[in-house]
């Protein structure tokens, strides 16, 4: 029997990790944080992305097969983009607004990217749970 659980856990645990990380951001701005959807904050939606996949290849075929070895990569390499690369990118736009401050015309760019260790931790662990949950219901 065919199911679409390889097509389903990453976009539940997009969905998932995306409310939560709507809701503690709400959380701590004490009114719904529509403006801080985006790159950035806890959890990580692509950590719990690649995780989901990762974790869900896993647990139906087994960490011997390659399509393992290809999702954790991708995982590794998404996870590594974002505490540093994109991170690094989110720091200099925090300078390049603050030298742009008395430019008119200049629009601020998003200086919220990349992700901390434990806005990842708190993704992998998402992503994690989310394939749990669908390798337990998609039978």
């Amino acid at each position: 029997m065919k199911t679409y659980a390889y097509l389903l856990t990453p976009f539940l645990a997009w969905l998932v990790a995306g409310c939560t990380k709507f809701l503690v951001n709400s959380i701590k701005a004490g009114k719904p944080a529509f403006g801080l959807i985006g790159y950035g904050g806890l959890p990580s939606n692509h950590s719990a992305i690649v995780s989901s996949i990762a974790a869900l290849i896993a647990f139906r075929e087994g960490m011997d097969q390659p399509a393992f070895g290809v999702a954790i990569t991708l995982a590794f390499i998404v996870m590594l983009d974002a505490n540093s690369l994109r991170r690094q990118i989110g720091k200099q736009a925090v300078a390049i607004n603050r030298l742009a401050a008395d430019a008119s015309g200049c629009e601020p760019l998003r200086e919220r990217m990349g992700h901390t260790k434990v806005e990842i931790a708190a993704g992998v662990l998402v992503g994690i749970a989310v394939a749990v949950i669908v390798d337990a219901l998609l039978v």
